[in-house]
């Protein structure tokens, strides 16, 4: 006989992408095997309130937070942030399986104490058994996250100050990953036996993740996002910081905007995505991709992903997690499709209250 029905359900839960330009929240159900985008915010961010992924103003963002779940319009207060990946230091340890859970404690700080360079009560230590170790059968994989306190408290501290209360915190690349495991379906074969170039590229920074049959075999960041063709566009049209990220958006610049500033700001940004798959393939024993996914605000450019795919020769598509998601009456279809591949981080944290 089957009780399921009297186990405790995970709390509800929102997740909550803090980026440098925005922040994103998305709220996702279950019904049976059916996810269903519920409802989904994107509050932008005042310049400089993010800077270098750290948490600058702990007002202005505490304020943008409230307002962002006001907008949301859910009674759910419990959410699930990510840190930047580059202010964590993840490592694979190896260790003999059969461990008690304190005895793991034990030995997960002996490790961490070798290769991080904080005093461990600096840092926010945690690990995850992976499962069986695939050389040895006696030893299991073991993932060890570590971050300095303080950006695990900045991020905790903006989200209860707005009267929410975080309950997971994971790492944006982590995240990344999960809301693509929604997309794999959509690739040939489920992306089975494929390397995936996931490419997020944001206000001020692209982030490479790399999958190969749901792990990941590489990460990195480069300094290139779309403030870069908000500064063409004022540059080009002198206009303020301000005017030229609502042309940017809304449209309006003059006819000589696609072919002088779009078209090059394109080709470029098709160039460091060539030049970080180079990267990729001079630093592993990869030395090819099978596909790209376009995230973040800039993919959302029309043509963008024929021109990564011309420069780089991979084919490319628009990141969307949601696809084969229902969605609630109050969502705007065509809106979600546009927000979308900005929503991947968002998205991956909101299926963390699935977990088991």
């Amino acid at each position: 006989m089957n009780l399921d029905f009297l186990k405790p359900k995970a709390p509800p839960l929102i997740g909550v992408d803090i980026s440098t330009s925005a922040v994103k929240m998305v709220e996702l159900s279950e019904t049976g095997k059916h996810l269903a985008v519920e409802r989904y915010v994107i509050e932008p961010l005042p310049k400089d309130a993010i800077a270098d992924g750290n948490i600058a103003n702990l007002e202005v963002v505490g304020e943008a937070v409230k307002r962002a779940w006001r907008m949301l319009g859910s009674r759910v207060r419990n959410v699930a942030l990510a840190l930047p990946t580059a202010a964590v230091i993840t490592k694979k340890i190896t260790v003999p399986a059969g461990q008690t859970e304190a005895e793991l404690e034990m030995q997960v700080e002996t490790e961490a104490n070798q290769y991080i360079p904080f005093a461990l009560d600096e840092v926010n230590l945690d690990f995850q058994v992976l499962g069986p170790s695939p050389a040895t059968p006696d030893e299991v994989e073991v993932l060890i996250a570590a971050s300095r306190k303080e950006k695990v408290e900045d991020r905790v501290a903006v989200v209860e100050a707005a009267g929410l209360k975080a309950l997971v915190v994971d790492v944006e690349s982590f995240a990344t990953q999960a809301a693509y495991e929604l997309i794999e379906h959509q690739l040939p074969q489920s992306g089975k036996d494929q390397t995936i170039a996931i490419v997020d590229i944001g206000a001020a920074m692209m982030h490479i993740n790399i999958v190969r049959d749901g792990v990941q075999v590489y990460a990195r960041e480069q300094a290139f996002g779309g403030n870069q063709l908000t500064q063409d566009i004022q540059r080009k049209f002198s206009l303020s910081a301000e005017e030229a990220e609502a042309a940017k958006r809304n449209g309006g610049l003059p006819d000589n905007y696609e072919p002088e500033v779009l078209q090059p700001f394109m080709d470029s940004l098709a160039m460091e995505i060539s030049r970080a798959l180079q990267f990729f393939f001079t630093s592993t024993q990869y030395n090819s991709v099978d596909h790209i996914l376009l995230a973040g605000g800039c993919s959302v450019i029309a043509g963008l992903d024929e021109v990564v795919a011309s420069r780089t020769q991979v084919s490319t598509m628009i990141a969307n997690p949601f696809l084969n998601m229902t969605q609630s009456s109050r969502i705007k279809t065509r809106q979600l499709l546009l927000d979308a591949p900005s929503l991947l981080i968002a998205c991956g944290l909101a299926l963390r209250r699935f977990d088991q």
